[in-house]
């Protein structure tokens, strides 16, 4: 309101058209809070966005290896499973480490937990995706899930993509422990370089698995509820 009618008062050089502008503006601020209309639109958007924390806090309070356990017994929950072993492994590594270990490691456990957190967060994706194309194969129904043909073809390529991703950051997890323990034993300087390179190792890692979980897949809503 207050920026169209400068550029108003700009184009005519009404000197009037300003403090109408302003009483106009005020006059909204004074009236939109006892407005049923603007207060129902902004008690909406309100509740859209409580619903949407609340489901993302539920997820998250769901504890990691109950969810790692809901996946399908196969190779990609196995996968999952070692990722969480490598971790157990790696935070007790630390702990019985040196002093200098534990000091230049002090950021490990924290990016590591996120590391497992996103791993498992692909795996629940891909695993969803697994269904969608089993189902859309013996499914007679092709509205159901809205795959065929070349689509079905590309979630395919897709899912061996994510397959090899998730191998290749359970190699990388499982690899954690023996750097832990090199790093124990380096002197300060060299036990330095390598944690700053374990890091920065885990925060690539933790910026690819959270990048292909929001893209590597179809948006849940096209996918069956579970």
């Amino acid at each position: 309101m207050v920026v169209i009618g400068v550029l108003f008062f700009a184009i005519t050089l009404e000197w009037w058209i300003l403090p109408l502008t302003l009483a106009t503006y005020a006059a909204l601020i004074l009236v939109a809070p006892h407005d049923q209309v603007v207060r129902n639109k902004v008690l909406e958007r309100r509740e859209h966005r409580l619903a949407t924390q609340s489901v993302s806090l539920k997820d998250r309070d769901v504890p990691l290896e109950r969810r790692v356990r809901r996946l399908p017994h196969g190779e990609v929950r196995q996968k999952v499973e070692a990722a969480l072993a490598a971790r157990r492994r790696t935070a007790l590594a630390i702990e019985e480490s040196g002093d200098i270990a534990q000091t230049v490691l002090g950021d490990v456990i924290p990016k590591l937990d996120s590391a497992v957190e996103h791993l498992a967060l692909f795996a629940e994706k891909r695993e969803k995706a697994a269904r969608i194309i089993r189902d859309s194969k013996t499914s007679t129904d092709a509205s159901r899930h809205g795959y065929r043909g070349a689509e079905l073809e590309e979630l395919e390529k897709k899912l061996r993509a994510a397959d090899a991703e998730i191998y290749r950051a359970h190699e990388k997890l499982s690899a954690l422990r023996a750097r832990v323990v090199r790093i124990s034993t380096e002197s300060e300087d060299t036990a330095q370089d390598a944690a700053a390179k374990l890091n920065a190792d885990l925060d690539a890692l933790n910026l690819r698995l959270d990048a292909l979980r929001s893209t590597a897949f179809p948006p849940d809503d096209r996918q069956p509820n579970c």
